[in-house]
């Protein structure tokens, strides 16, 4: 399981996507947990993205759990809630 920090913005996102590609060849089925999320931007859903692209280039599932509402809202913006799989805690 890919775990995100509590902060995810422009400035942690390059240091954070290393980290978590790092992580996804020793997964089968990626699991992004966002439960830690409390301060992030739009740059999480590109390192969202960054890491589904390679998950699906390894031939493996990609999923985001215990979503934060408002990242929930912000991938539902950009349309891209499908695409990653987004659910919350609750779900």
């Amino acid at each position: 399981m890919l775990v995100l920090p509590a902060e995810l913005t422009q400035h942690e996102a390059s240091a954070c996507l290393a980290q978590l590609l790092g992580q996804i060849g020793a997964e089968t089925a990626v699991v992004a947990d966002a439960g830690a999320l409390t301060r992030f931007d739009s740059a999480a859903l590109a390192v969202l993205l960054a890491c589904r692209r390679a998950s699906v280039d390894a031939g493996k599932t990609f999923a985001v759990r215990q979503a934060p509402a408002k990242l929930q809202q912000l991938a539902q913006l950009y349309g891209i809630a499908d695409l990653l799989d987004v659910s919350s805690a609750a779900a």
